[in-house]
C-alpha cells in the first residue's frame, strides 16, 4: 500500500494540529485524547469519521477518502477489547511474538549448555565437510 506524500502545507498544518501526537512523514500518530473522543462521538453520538476529522480541525484533502473511517474501525475494536486503556500505548510494528525468557542459570547449567552446544556445532561442521566433499567427487 502506498504511504501519502503530504505538501509542506499539509504538514504544516498537521503539526498545528493538537490532536497530532507525532508526525513522521509517512504516518501520523494521534494523542490519545483524540481518540477516546472520537470513538466516543462515533459510538454515543453518532457522529459519521469524517464528521469527527473535520470537527476536529484536520484538512479532509489530507486523507484518502475512507481514512477515516478506517482508523476508526480500529480505534473502536482496540475500545471494544481493552477500553480507554488500549490507548495508552502505542503498539505500532509490536507483532507479539514470543515472550522473552529470562534466564537464571547457575554457572554449571551455563557450561553444560555450552558444552552441548559445541558438541552440536561441531557435528554440524563434519556432516557438511562430509557433504561438500561428496559434492566434489
Amino acid at each position: 500500500m502506498n504511504q501519502p506524500i503530504f505538501t509542506k502545507e499539509q504538514i504544516e498544518g498537521l503539526l498545528k494540529n493538537e490532536n497530532v501526537s507525532r508526525f513522521c512523514g509517512k504516518y501520523i500518530a494521534y494523542s490519545k485524547e483524540f481518540k477516546i473522543r472520537a470513538v466516543d462521538q462515533y459510538l454515543n453520538e453518532g457522529m459519521s469519521p469524517r464528521e469527527i476529522f473535520k470537527q476536529a480541525g484536520f484538512d479532509l484533502q489530507v486523507f484518502s477518502r475512507y481514512k477515516p473511517g478506517y482508523l476508526m474501525y480500529d480505534w473502536v475494536k482496540i475500545y471494544k477489547a481493552k477500553g480507554v486503556e488500549g490507548f495508552a500505548t502505542e503498539t505500532r510494528g509490536r507483532k507479539g511474538g514470543r515472550p522473552k525468557k529470562v534466564e537464571t542459570l547457575t554457572d554449571e547449567e551455563k557450561i553444560k549448555r555450552l558444552e552441548l552446544e559445541v558438541q552440536y556445532l561441531k557435528k554440524e561442521n563434519d556432516f557438511l565437510v562430509k557433504l561438500r566433499a561428496k559434492r566434489a567427487e
